[in-house]
């Protein structure tokens, strides 16, 4: 390569300005993170660069003077290093957390699928009204959310149901129900961290619109229990509390409580496992609860059985009928053992009308792994036409927590197929036309791009799981031929290019 003339810094200039002016600007020097350091462009030559470039426009444009001095000024500011960790809450995927993430994403699309589920996506910047209901929803103290440039208020979305919910009413009548759709994607919640819960972190979610039949939450409630079981995970690792929204329906209007109030009742109830039941009390009374309302809630509540809940409730009710379907419905799924009743369960999200489900690890470390509903009023409160509906979320930092717990993550390393390298540095171009030989025929091959010694090859070659070694020689290619060795085994042969495969 031509050294670099002075006389070109003017035009190399227009580049480089807005990536190293950082004296009198905003903008913060190049780094480069290199083993847990960073690599700081040095700020003199970075200067002195600068101040060169702008003289020789300088003279360029009054016609005289030299083009070429360079003269930097002194510096006197130390360039402050940054935090070289990602933002509190989120993560960097480095190579080996990229092959398991990409392994639990692949499960997930592939249980979607053998669900017949088709996949779907959103912005992940989506309008702030998206998703801040009237419901006193904890959820919009947690959004991520600012104006943009043009003055409208936008958030990162915190879950994908919304989104889902605004995209049916866009296609409107333009898809046929029953619409099956699943979505894995980024979702952002500004909250405290515990372990599994990040303030980033990825969901999979699966919804169905337009089945008002219970066979729906089964279906979702399979599908989960079938992720599980190809990951290794079985019903004594894992259950699933189920209960209804309507049955706190029917405690609330027994005792004339407005239904205004119920998705914040329902707020508070689903904090029951996480404050001391005297917080509880206190919140519901705060929030127009009588005292015997309270008591009863809580005696309704407190039911693991739904044997006794009929006998509370009697056998009339909605609610218990539908948990009967969905029970009876959980044996000829096959996943019985999975799931048990807890009338606990509520969810904390408002939209939810029906039944309601919670993944639970069974040694209780954990928060809920997963969880999931029906919510058939979703869409009429963005404006459009209500359709039955439910759906599960089931976050990715929560799962692999449960993973390392049960000593079931996967050894995944790098693997190809074939390392090509030339023996020679004439030969490197040689080297190319056989790894592009190899990768036309879908092979995946790792190029040596410099002169290495045979001692590097190889531990590169372990390192990355390669099945064969590819060397080009000098000897062997003046006869049209490529010395392979398959490394398992140490076989090793010559053989023409045109054969190689």
């Amino acid at each position: 390569m031509p050294p670099i003339r002075c006389s070109s810094l003017p035009r190399l200039n227009l580049y480089l300005n807005p990536l190293f002016l950082f004296s009198n600007s905003s903008f913060s020097p190049r780094k480069f993170p290199i083993s847990g350091r960073s690599l700081i462009a040095n700020p003199r030559t970075t200067l002195s660069c600068f101040a060169s470039a702008k003289s020789a426009t300088d003279n360029g444009a009054s016609g005289g003077g030299r083009s070429g001095a360079i003269s930097p000024p002194p510096v006197s500011e130390e360039v402050q290093k940054i935090d070289v960790n990602p933002p509190k809450g989120t993560r960097d995927f480095p190579p080996e957390d990229m092959r398991l993430r990409n392994w639990l994403f692949n499960h997930f699309k592939e249980v979607s699928g053998m669900f017949g589920f088709e996949e779907v996506d959103f912005p992940v910047l989506e309008s702030e009204a998206l998703f801040v209901r009237k419901a006193g929803e904890e959820i919009k103290d947690q959004l991520y959310c600012f104006e943009d440039r043009g003055n409208r208020r936008v958030a990162l979305r915190p879950e994908l149901t919304p989104s889902l919910a605004r995209l049916v009413i866009q296609k409107g009548k333009s898809v046929p129900l029953p619409l099956k759709w699943f979505a894995v994607g980024q979702c952002w919640r500004y909250e405290r961290m515990t372990r599994g819960r990040r303030r980033e972190h990825y969901q999979w979610n699966m919804d169905i619109l337009g089945v008002p039949e219970v066979t729906a939450e089964a279906e979702l409630i399979s599908s989960i229990v079938t992720f599980f079981k190809r990951i290794g995970i079985t019903a004594s690792d894992v259950g699933f509390r189920v209960s209804s929204r309507k049955l706190l329906q029917e405690v609330l209007r027994c005792y004339s409580i407005p239904e205004n109030l119920f998705g914040k009742v329902c707020i508070i109830i689903d904090k029951i496992e996480k404050v001391p039941i005297d917080e509880i009390k206190r919140e519901l009374k705060s929030n127009g609860l009588s005292e015997e309302a309270i008591k009863e809630l809580l005696q309704i509540l407190s039911i693991k059985s739904l044997m006794k809940l009929e006998e509370k409730l009697g056998g009339a009710c909605e609610a218990i009928a539908d948990l009967k379907k969905l029970f009876s419905l959980a044996e000829e799924f096959g996943y019985s053992e999975w799931i048990q009743f807890d009338a606990s369960i509520v969810r904390g999200l408002a939209y939810y009308t029906g039944i309601v489900f919670e993944g639970f690890d069974r040694e209780g470390r954990l928060r809920a792994i997963c969880g999931g509903g029906r919510y058939d009023r979703l869409l009429s409160t963005f404006g459009g036409d209500d359709i039955p509906a439910c759906g599960f979320g089931f976050g990715d930092a929560v799962i692999v927590e449960l993973l390392k717990e049960k000593g079931l993550l996967p050894e995944l390393s790098l693997e190809v197929d074939n390392i090509v390298c030339a023996l020679d540095d004439d030969l490197q171009g040689v080297a190319a036309r056989v790894a592009t030989l190899l990768r036309d025929k879908g092979q995946r091959v790792d190029l040596v791009l410099e002169s290495k010694p045979l001692r590097w090859v190889f531990k590169r070659a372990a390192r990355i799981h390669a099945q064969r070694l590819i060397l080009v020689g000098t000897t062997e290619w003046q006869n049209g031929m490529v010395s392979v060795k398959i490394l398992s085994s140490s076989e090793q042969y010559e053989i023409k290019l045109d054969e190689l495969e």
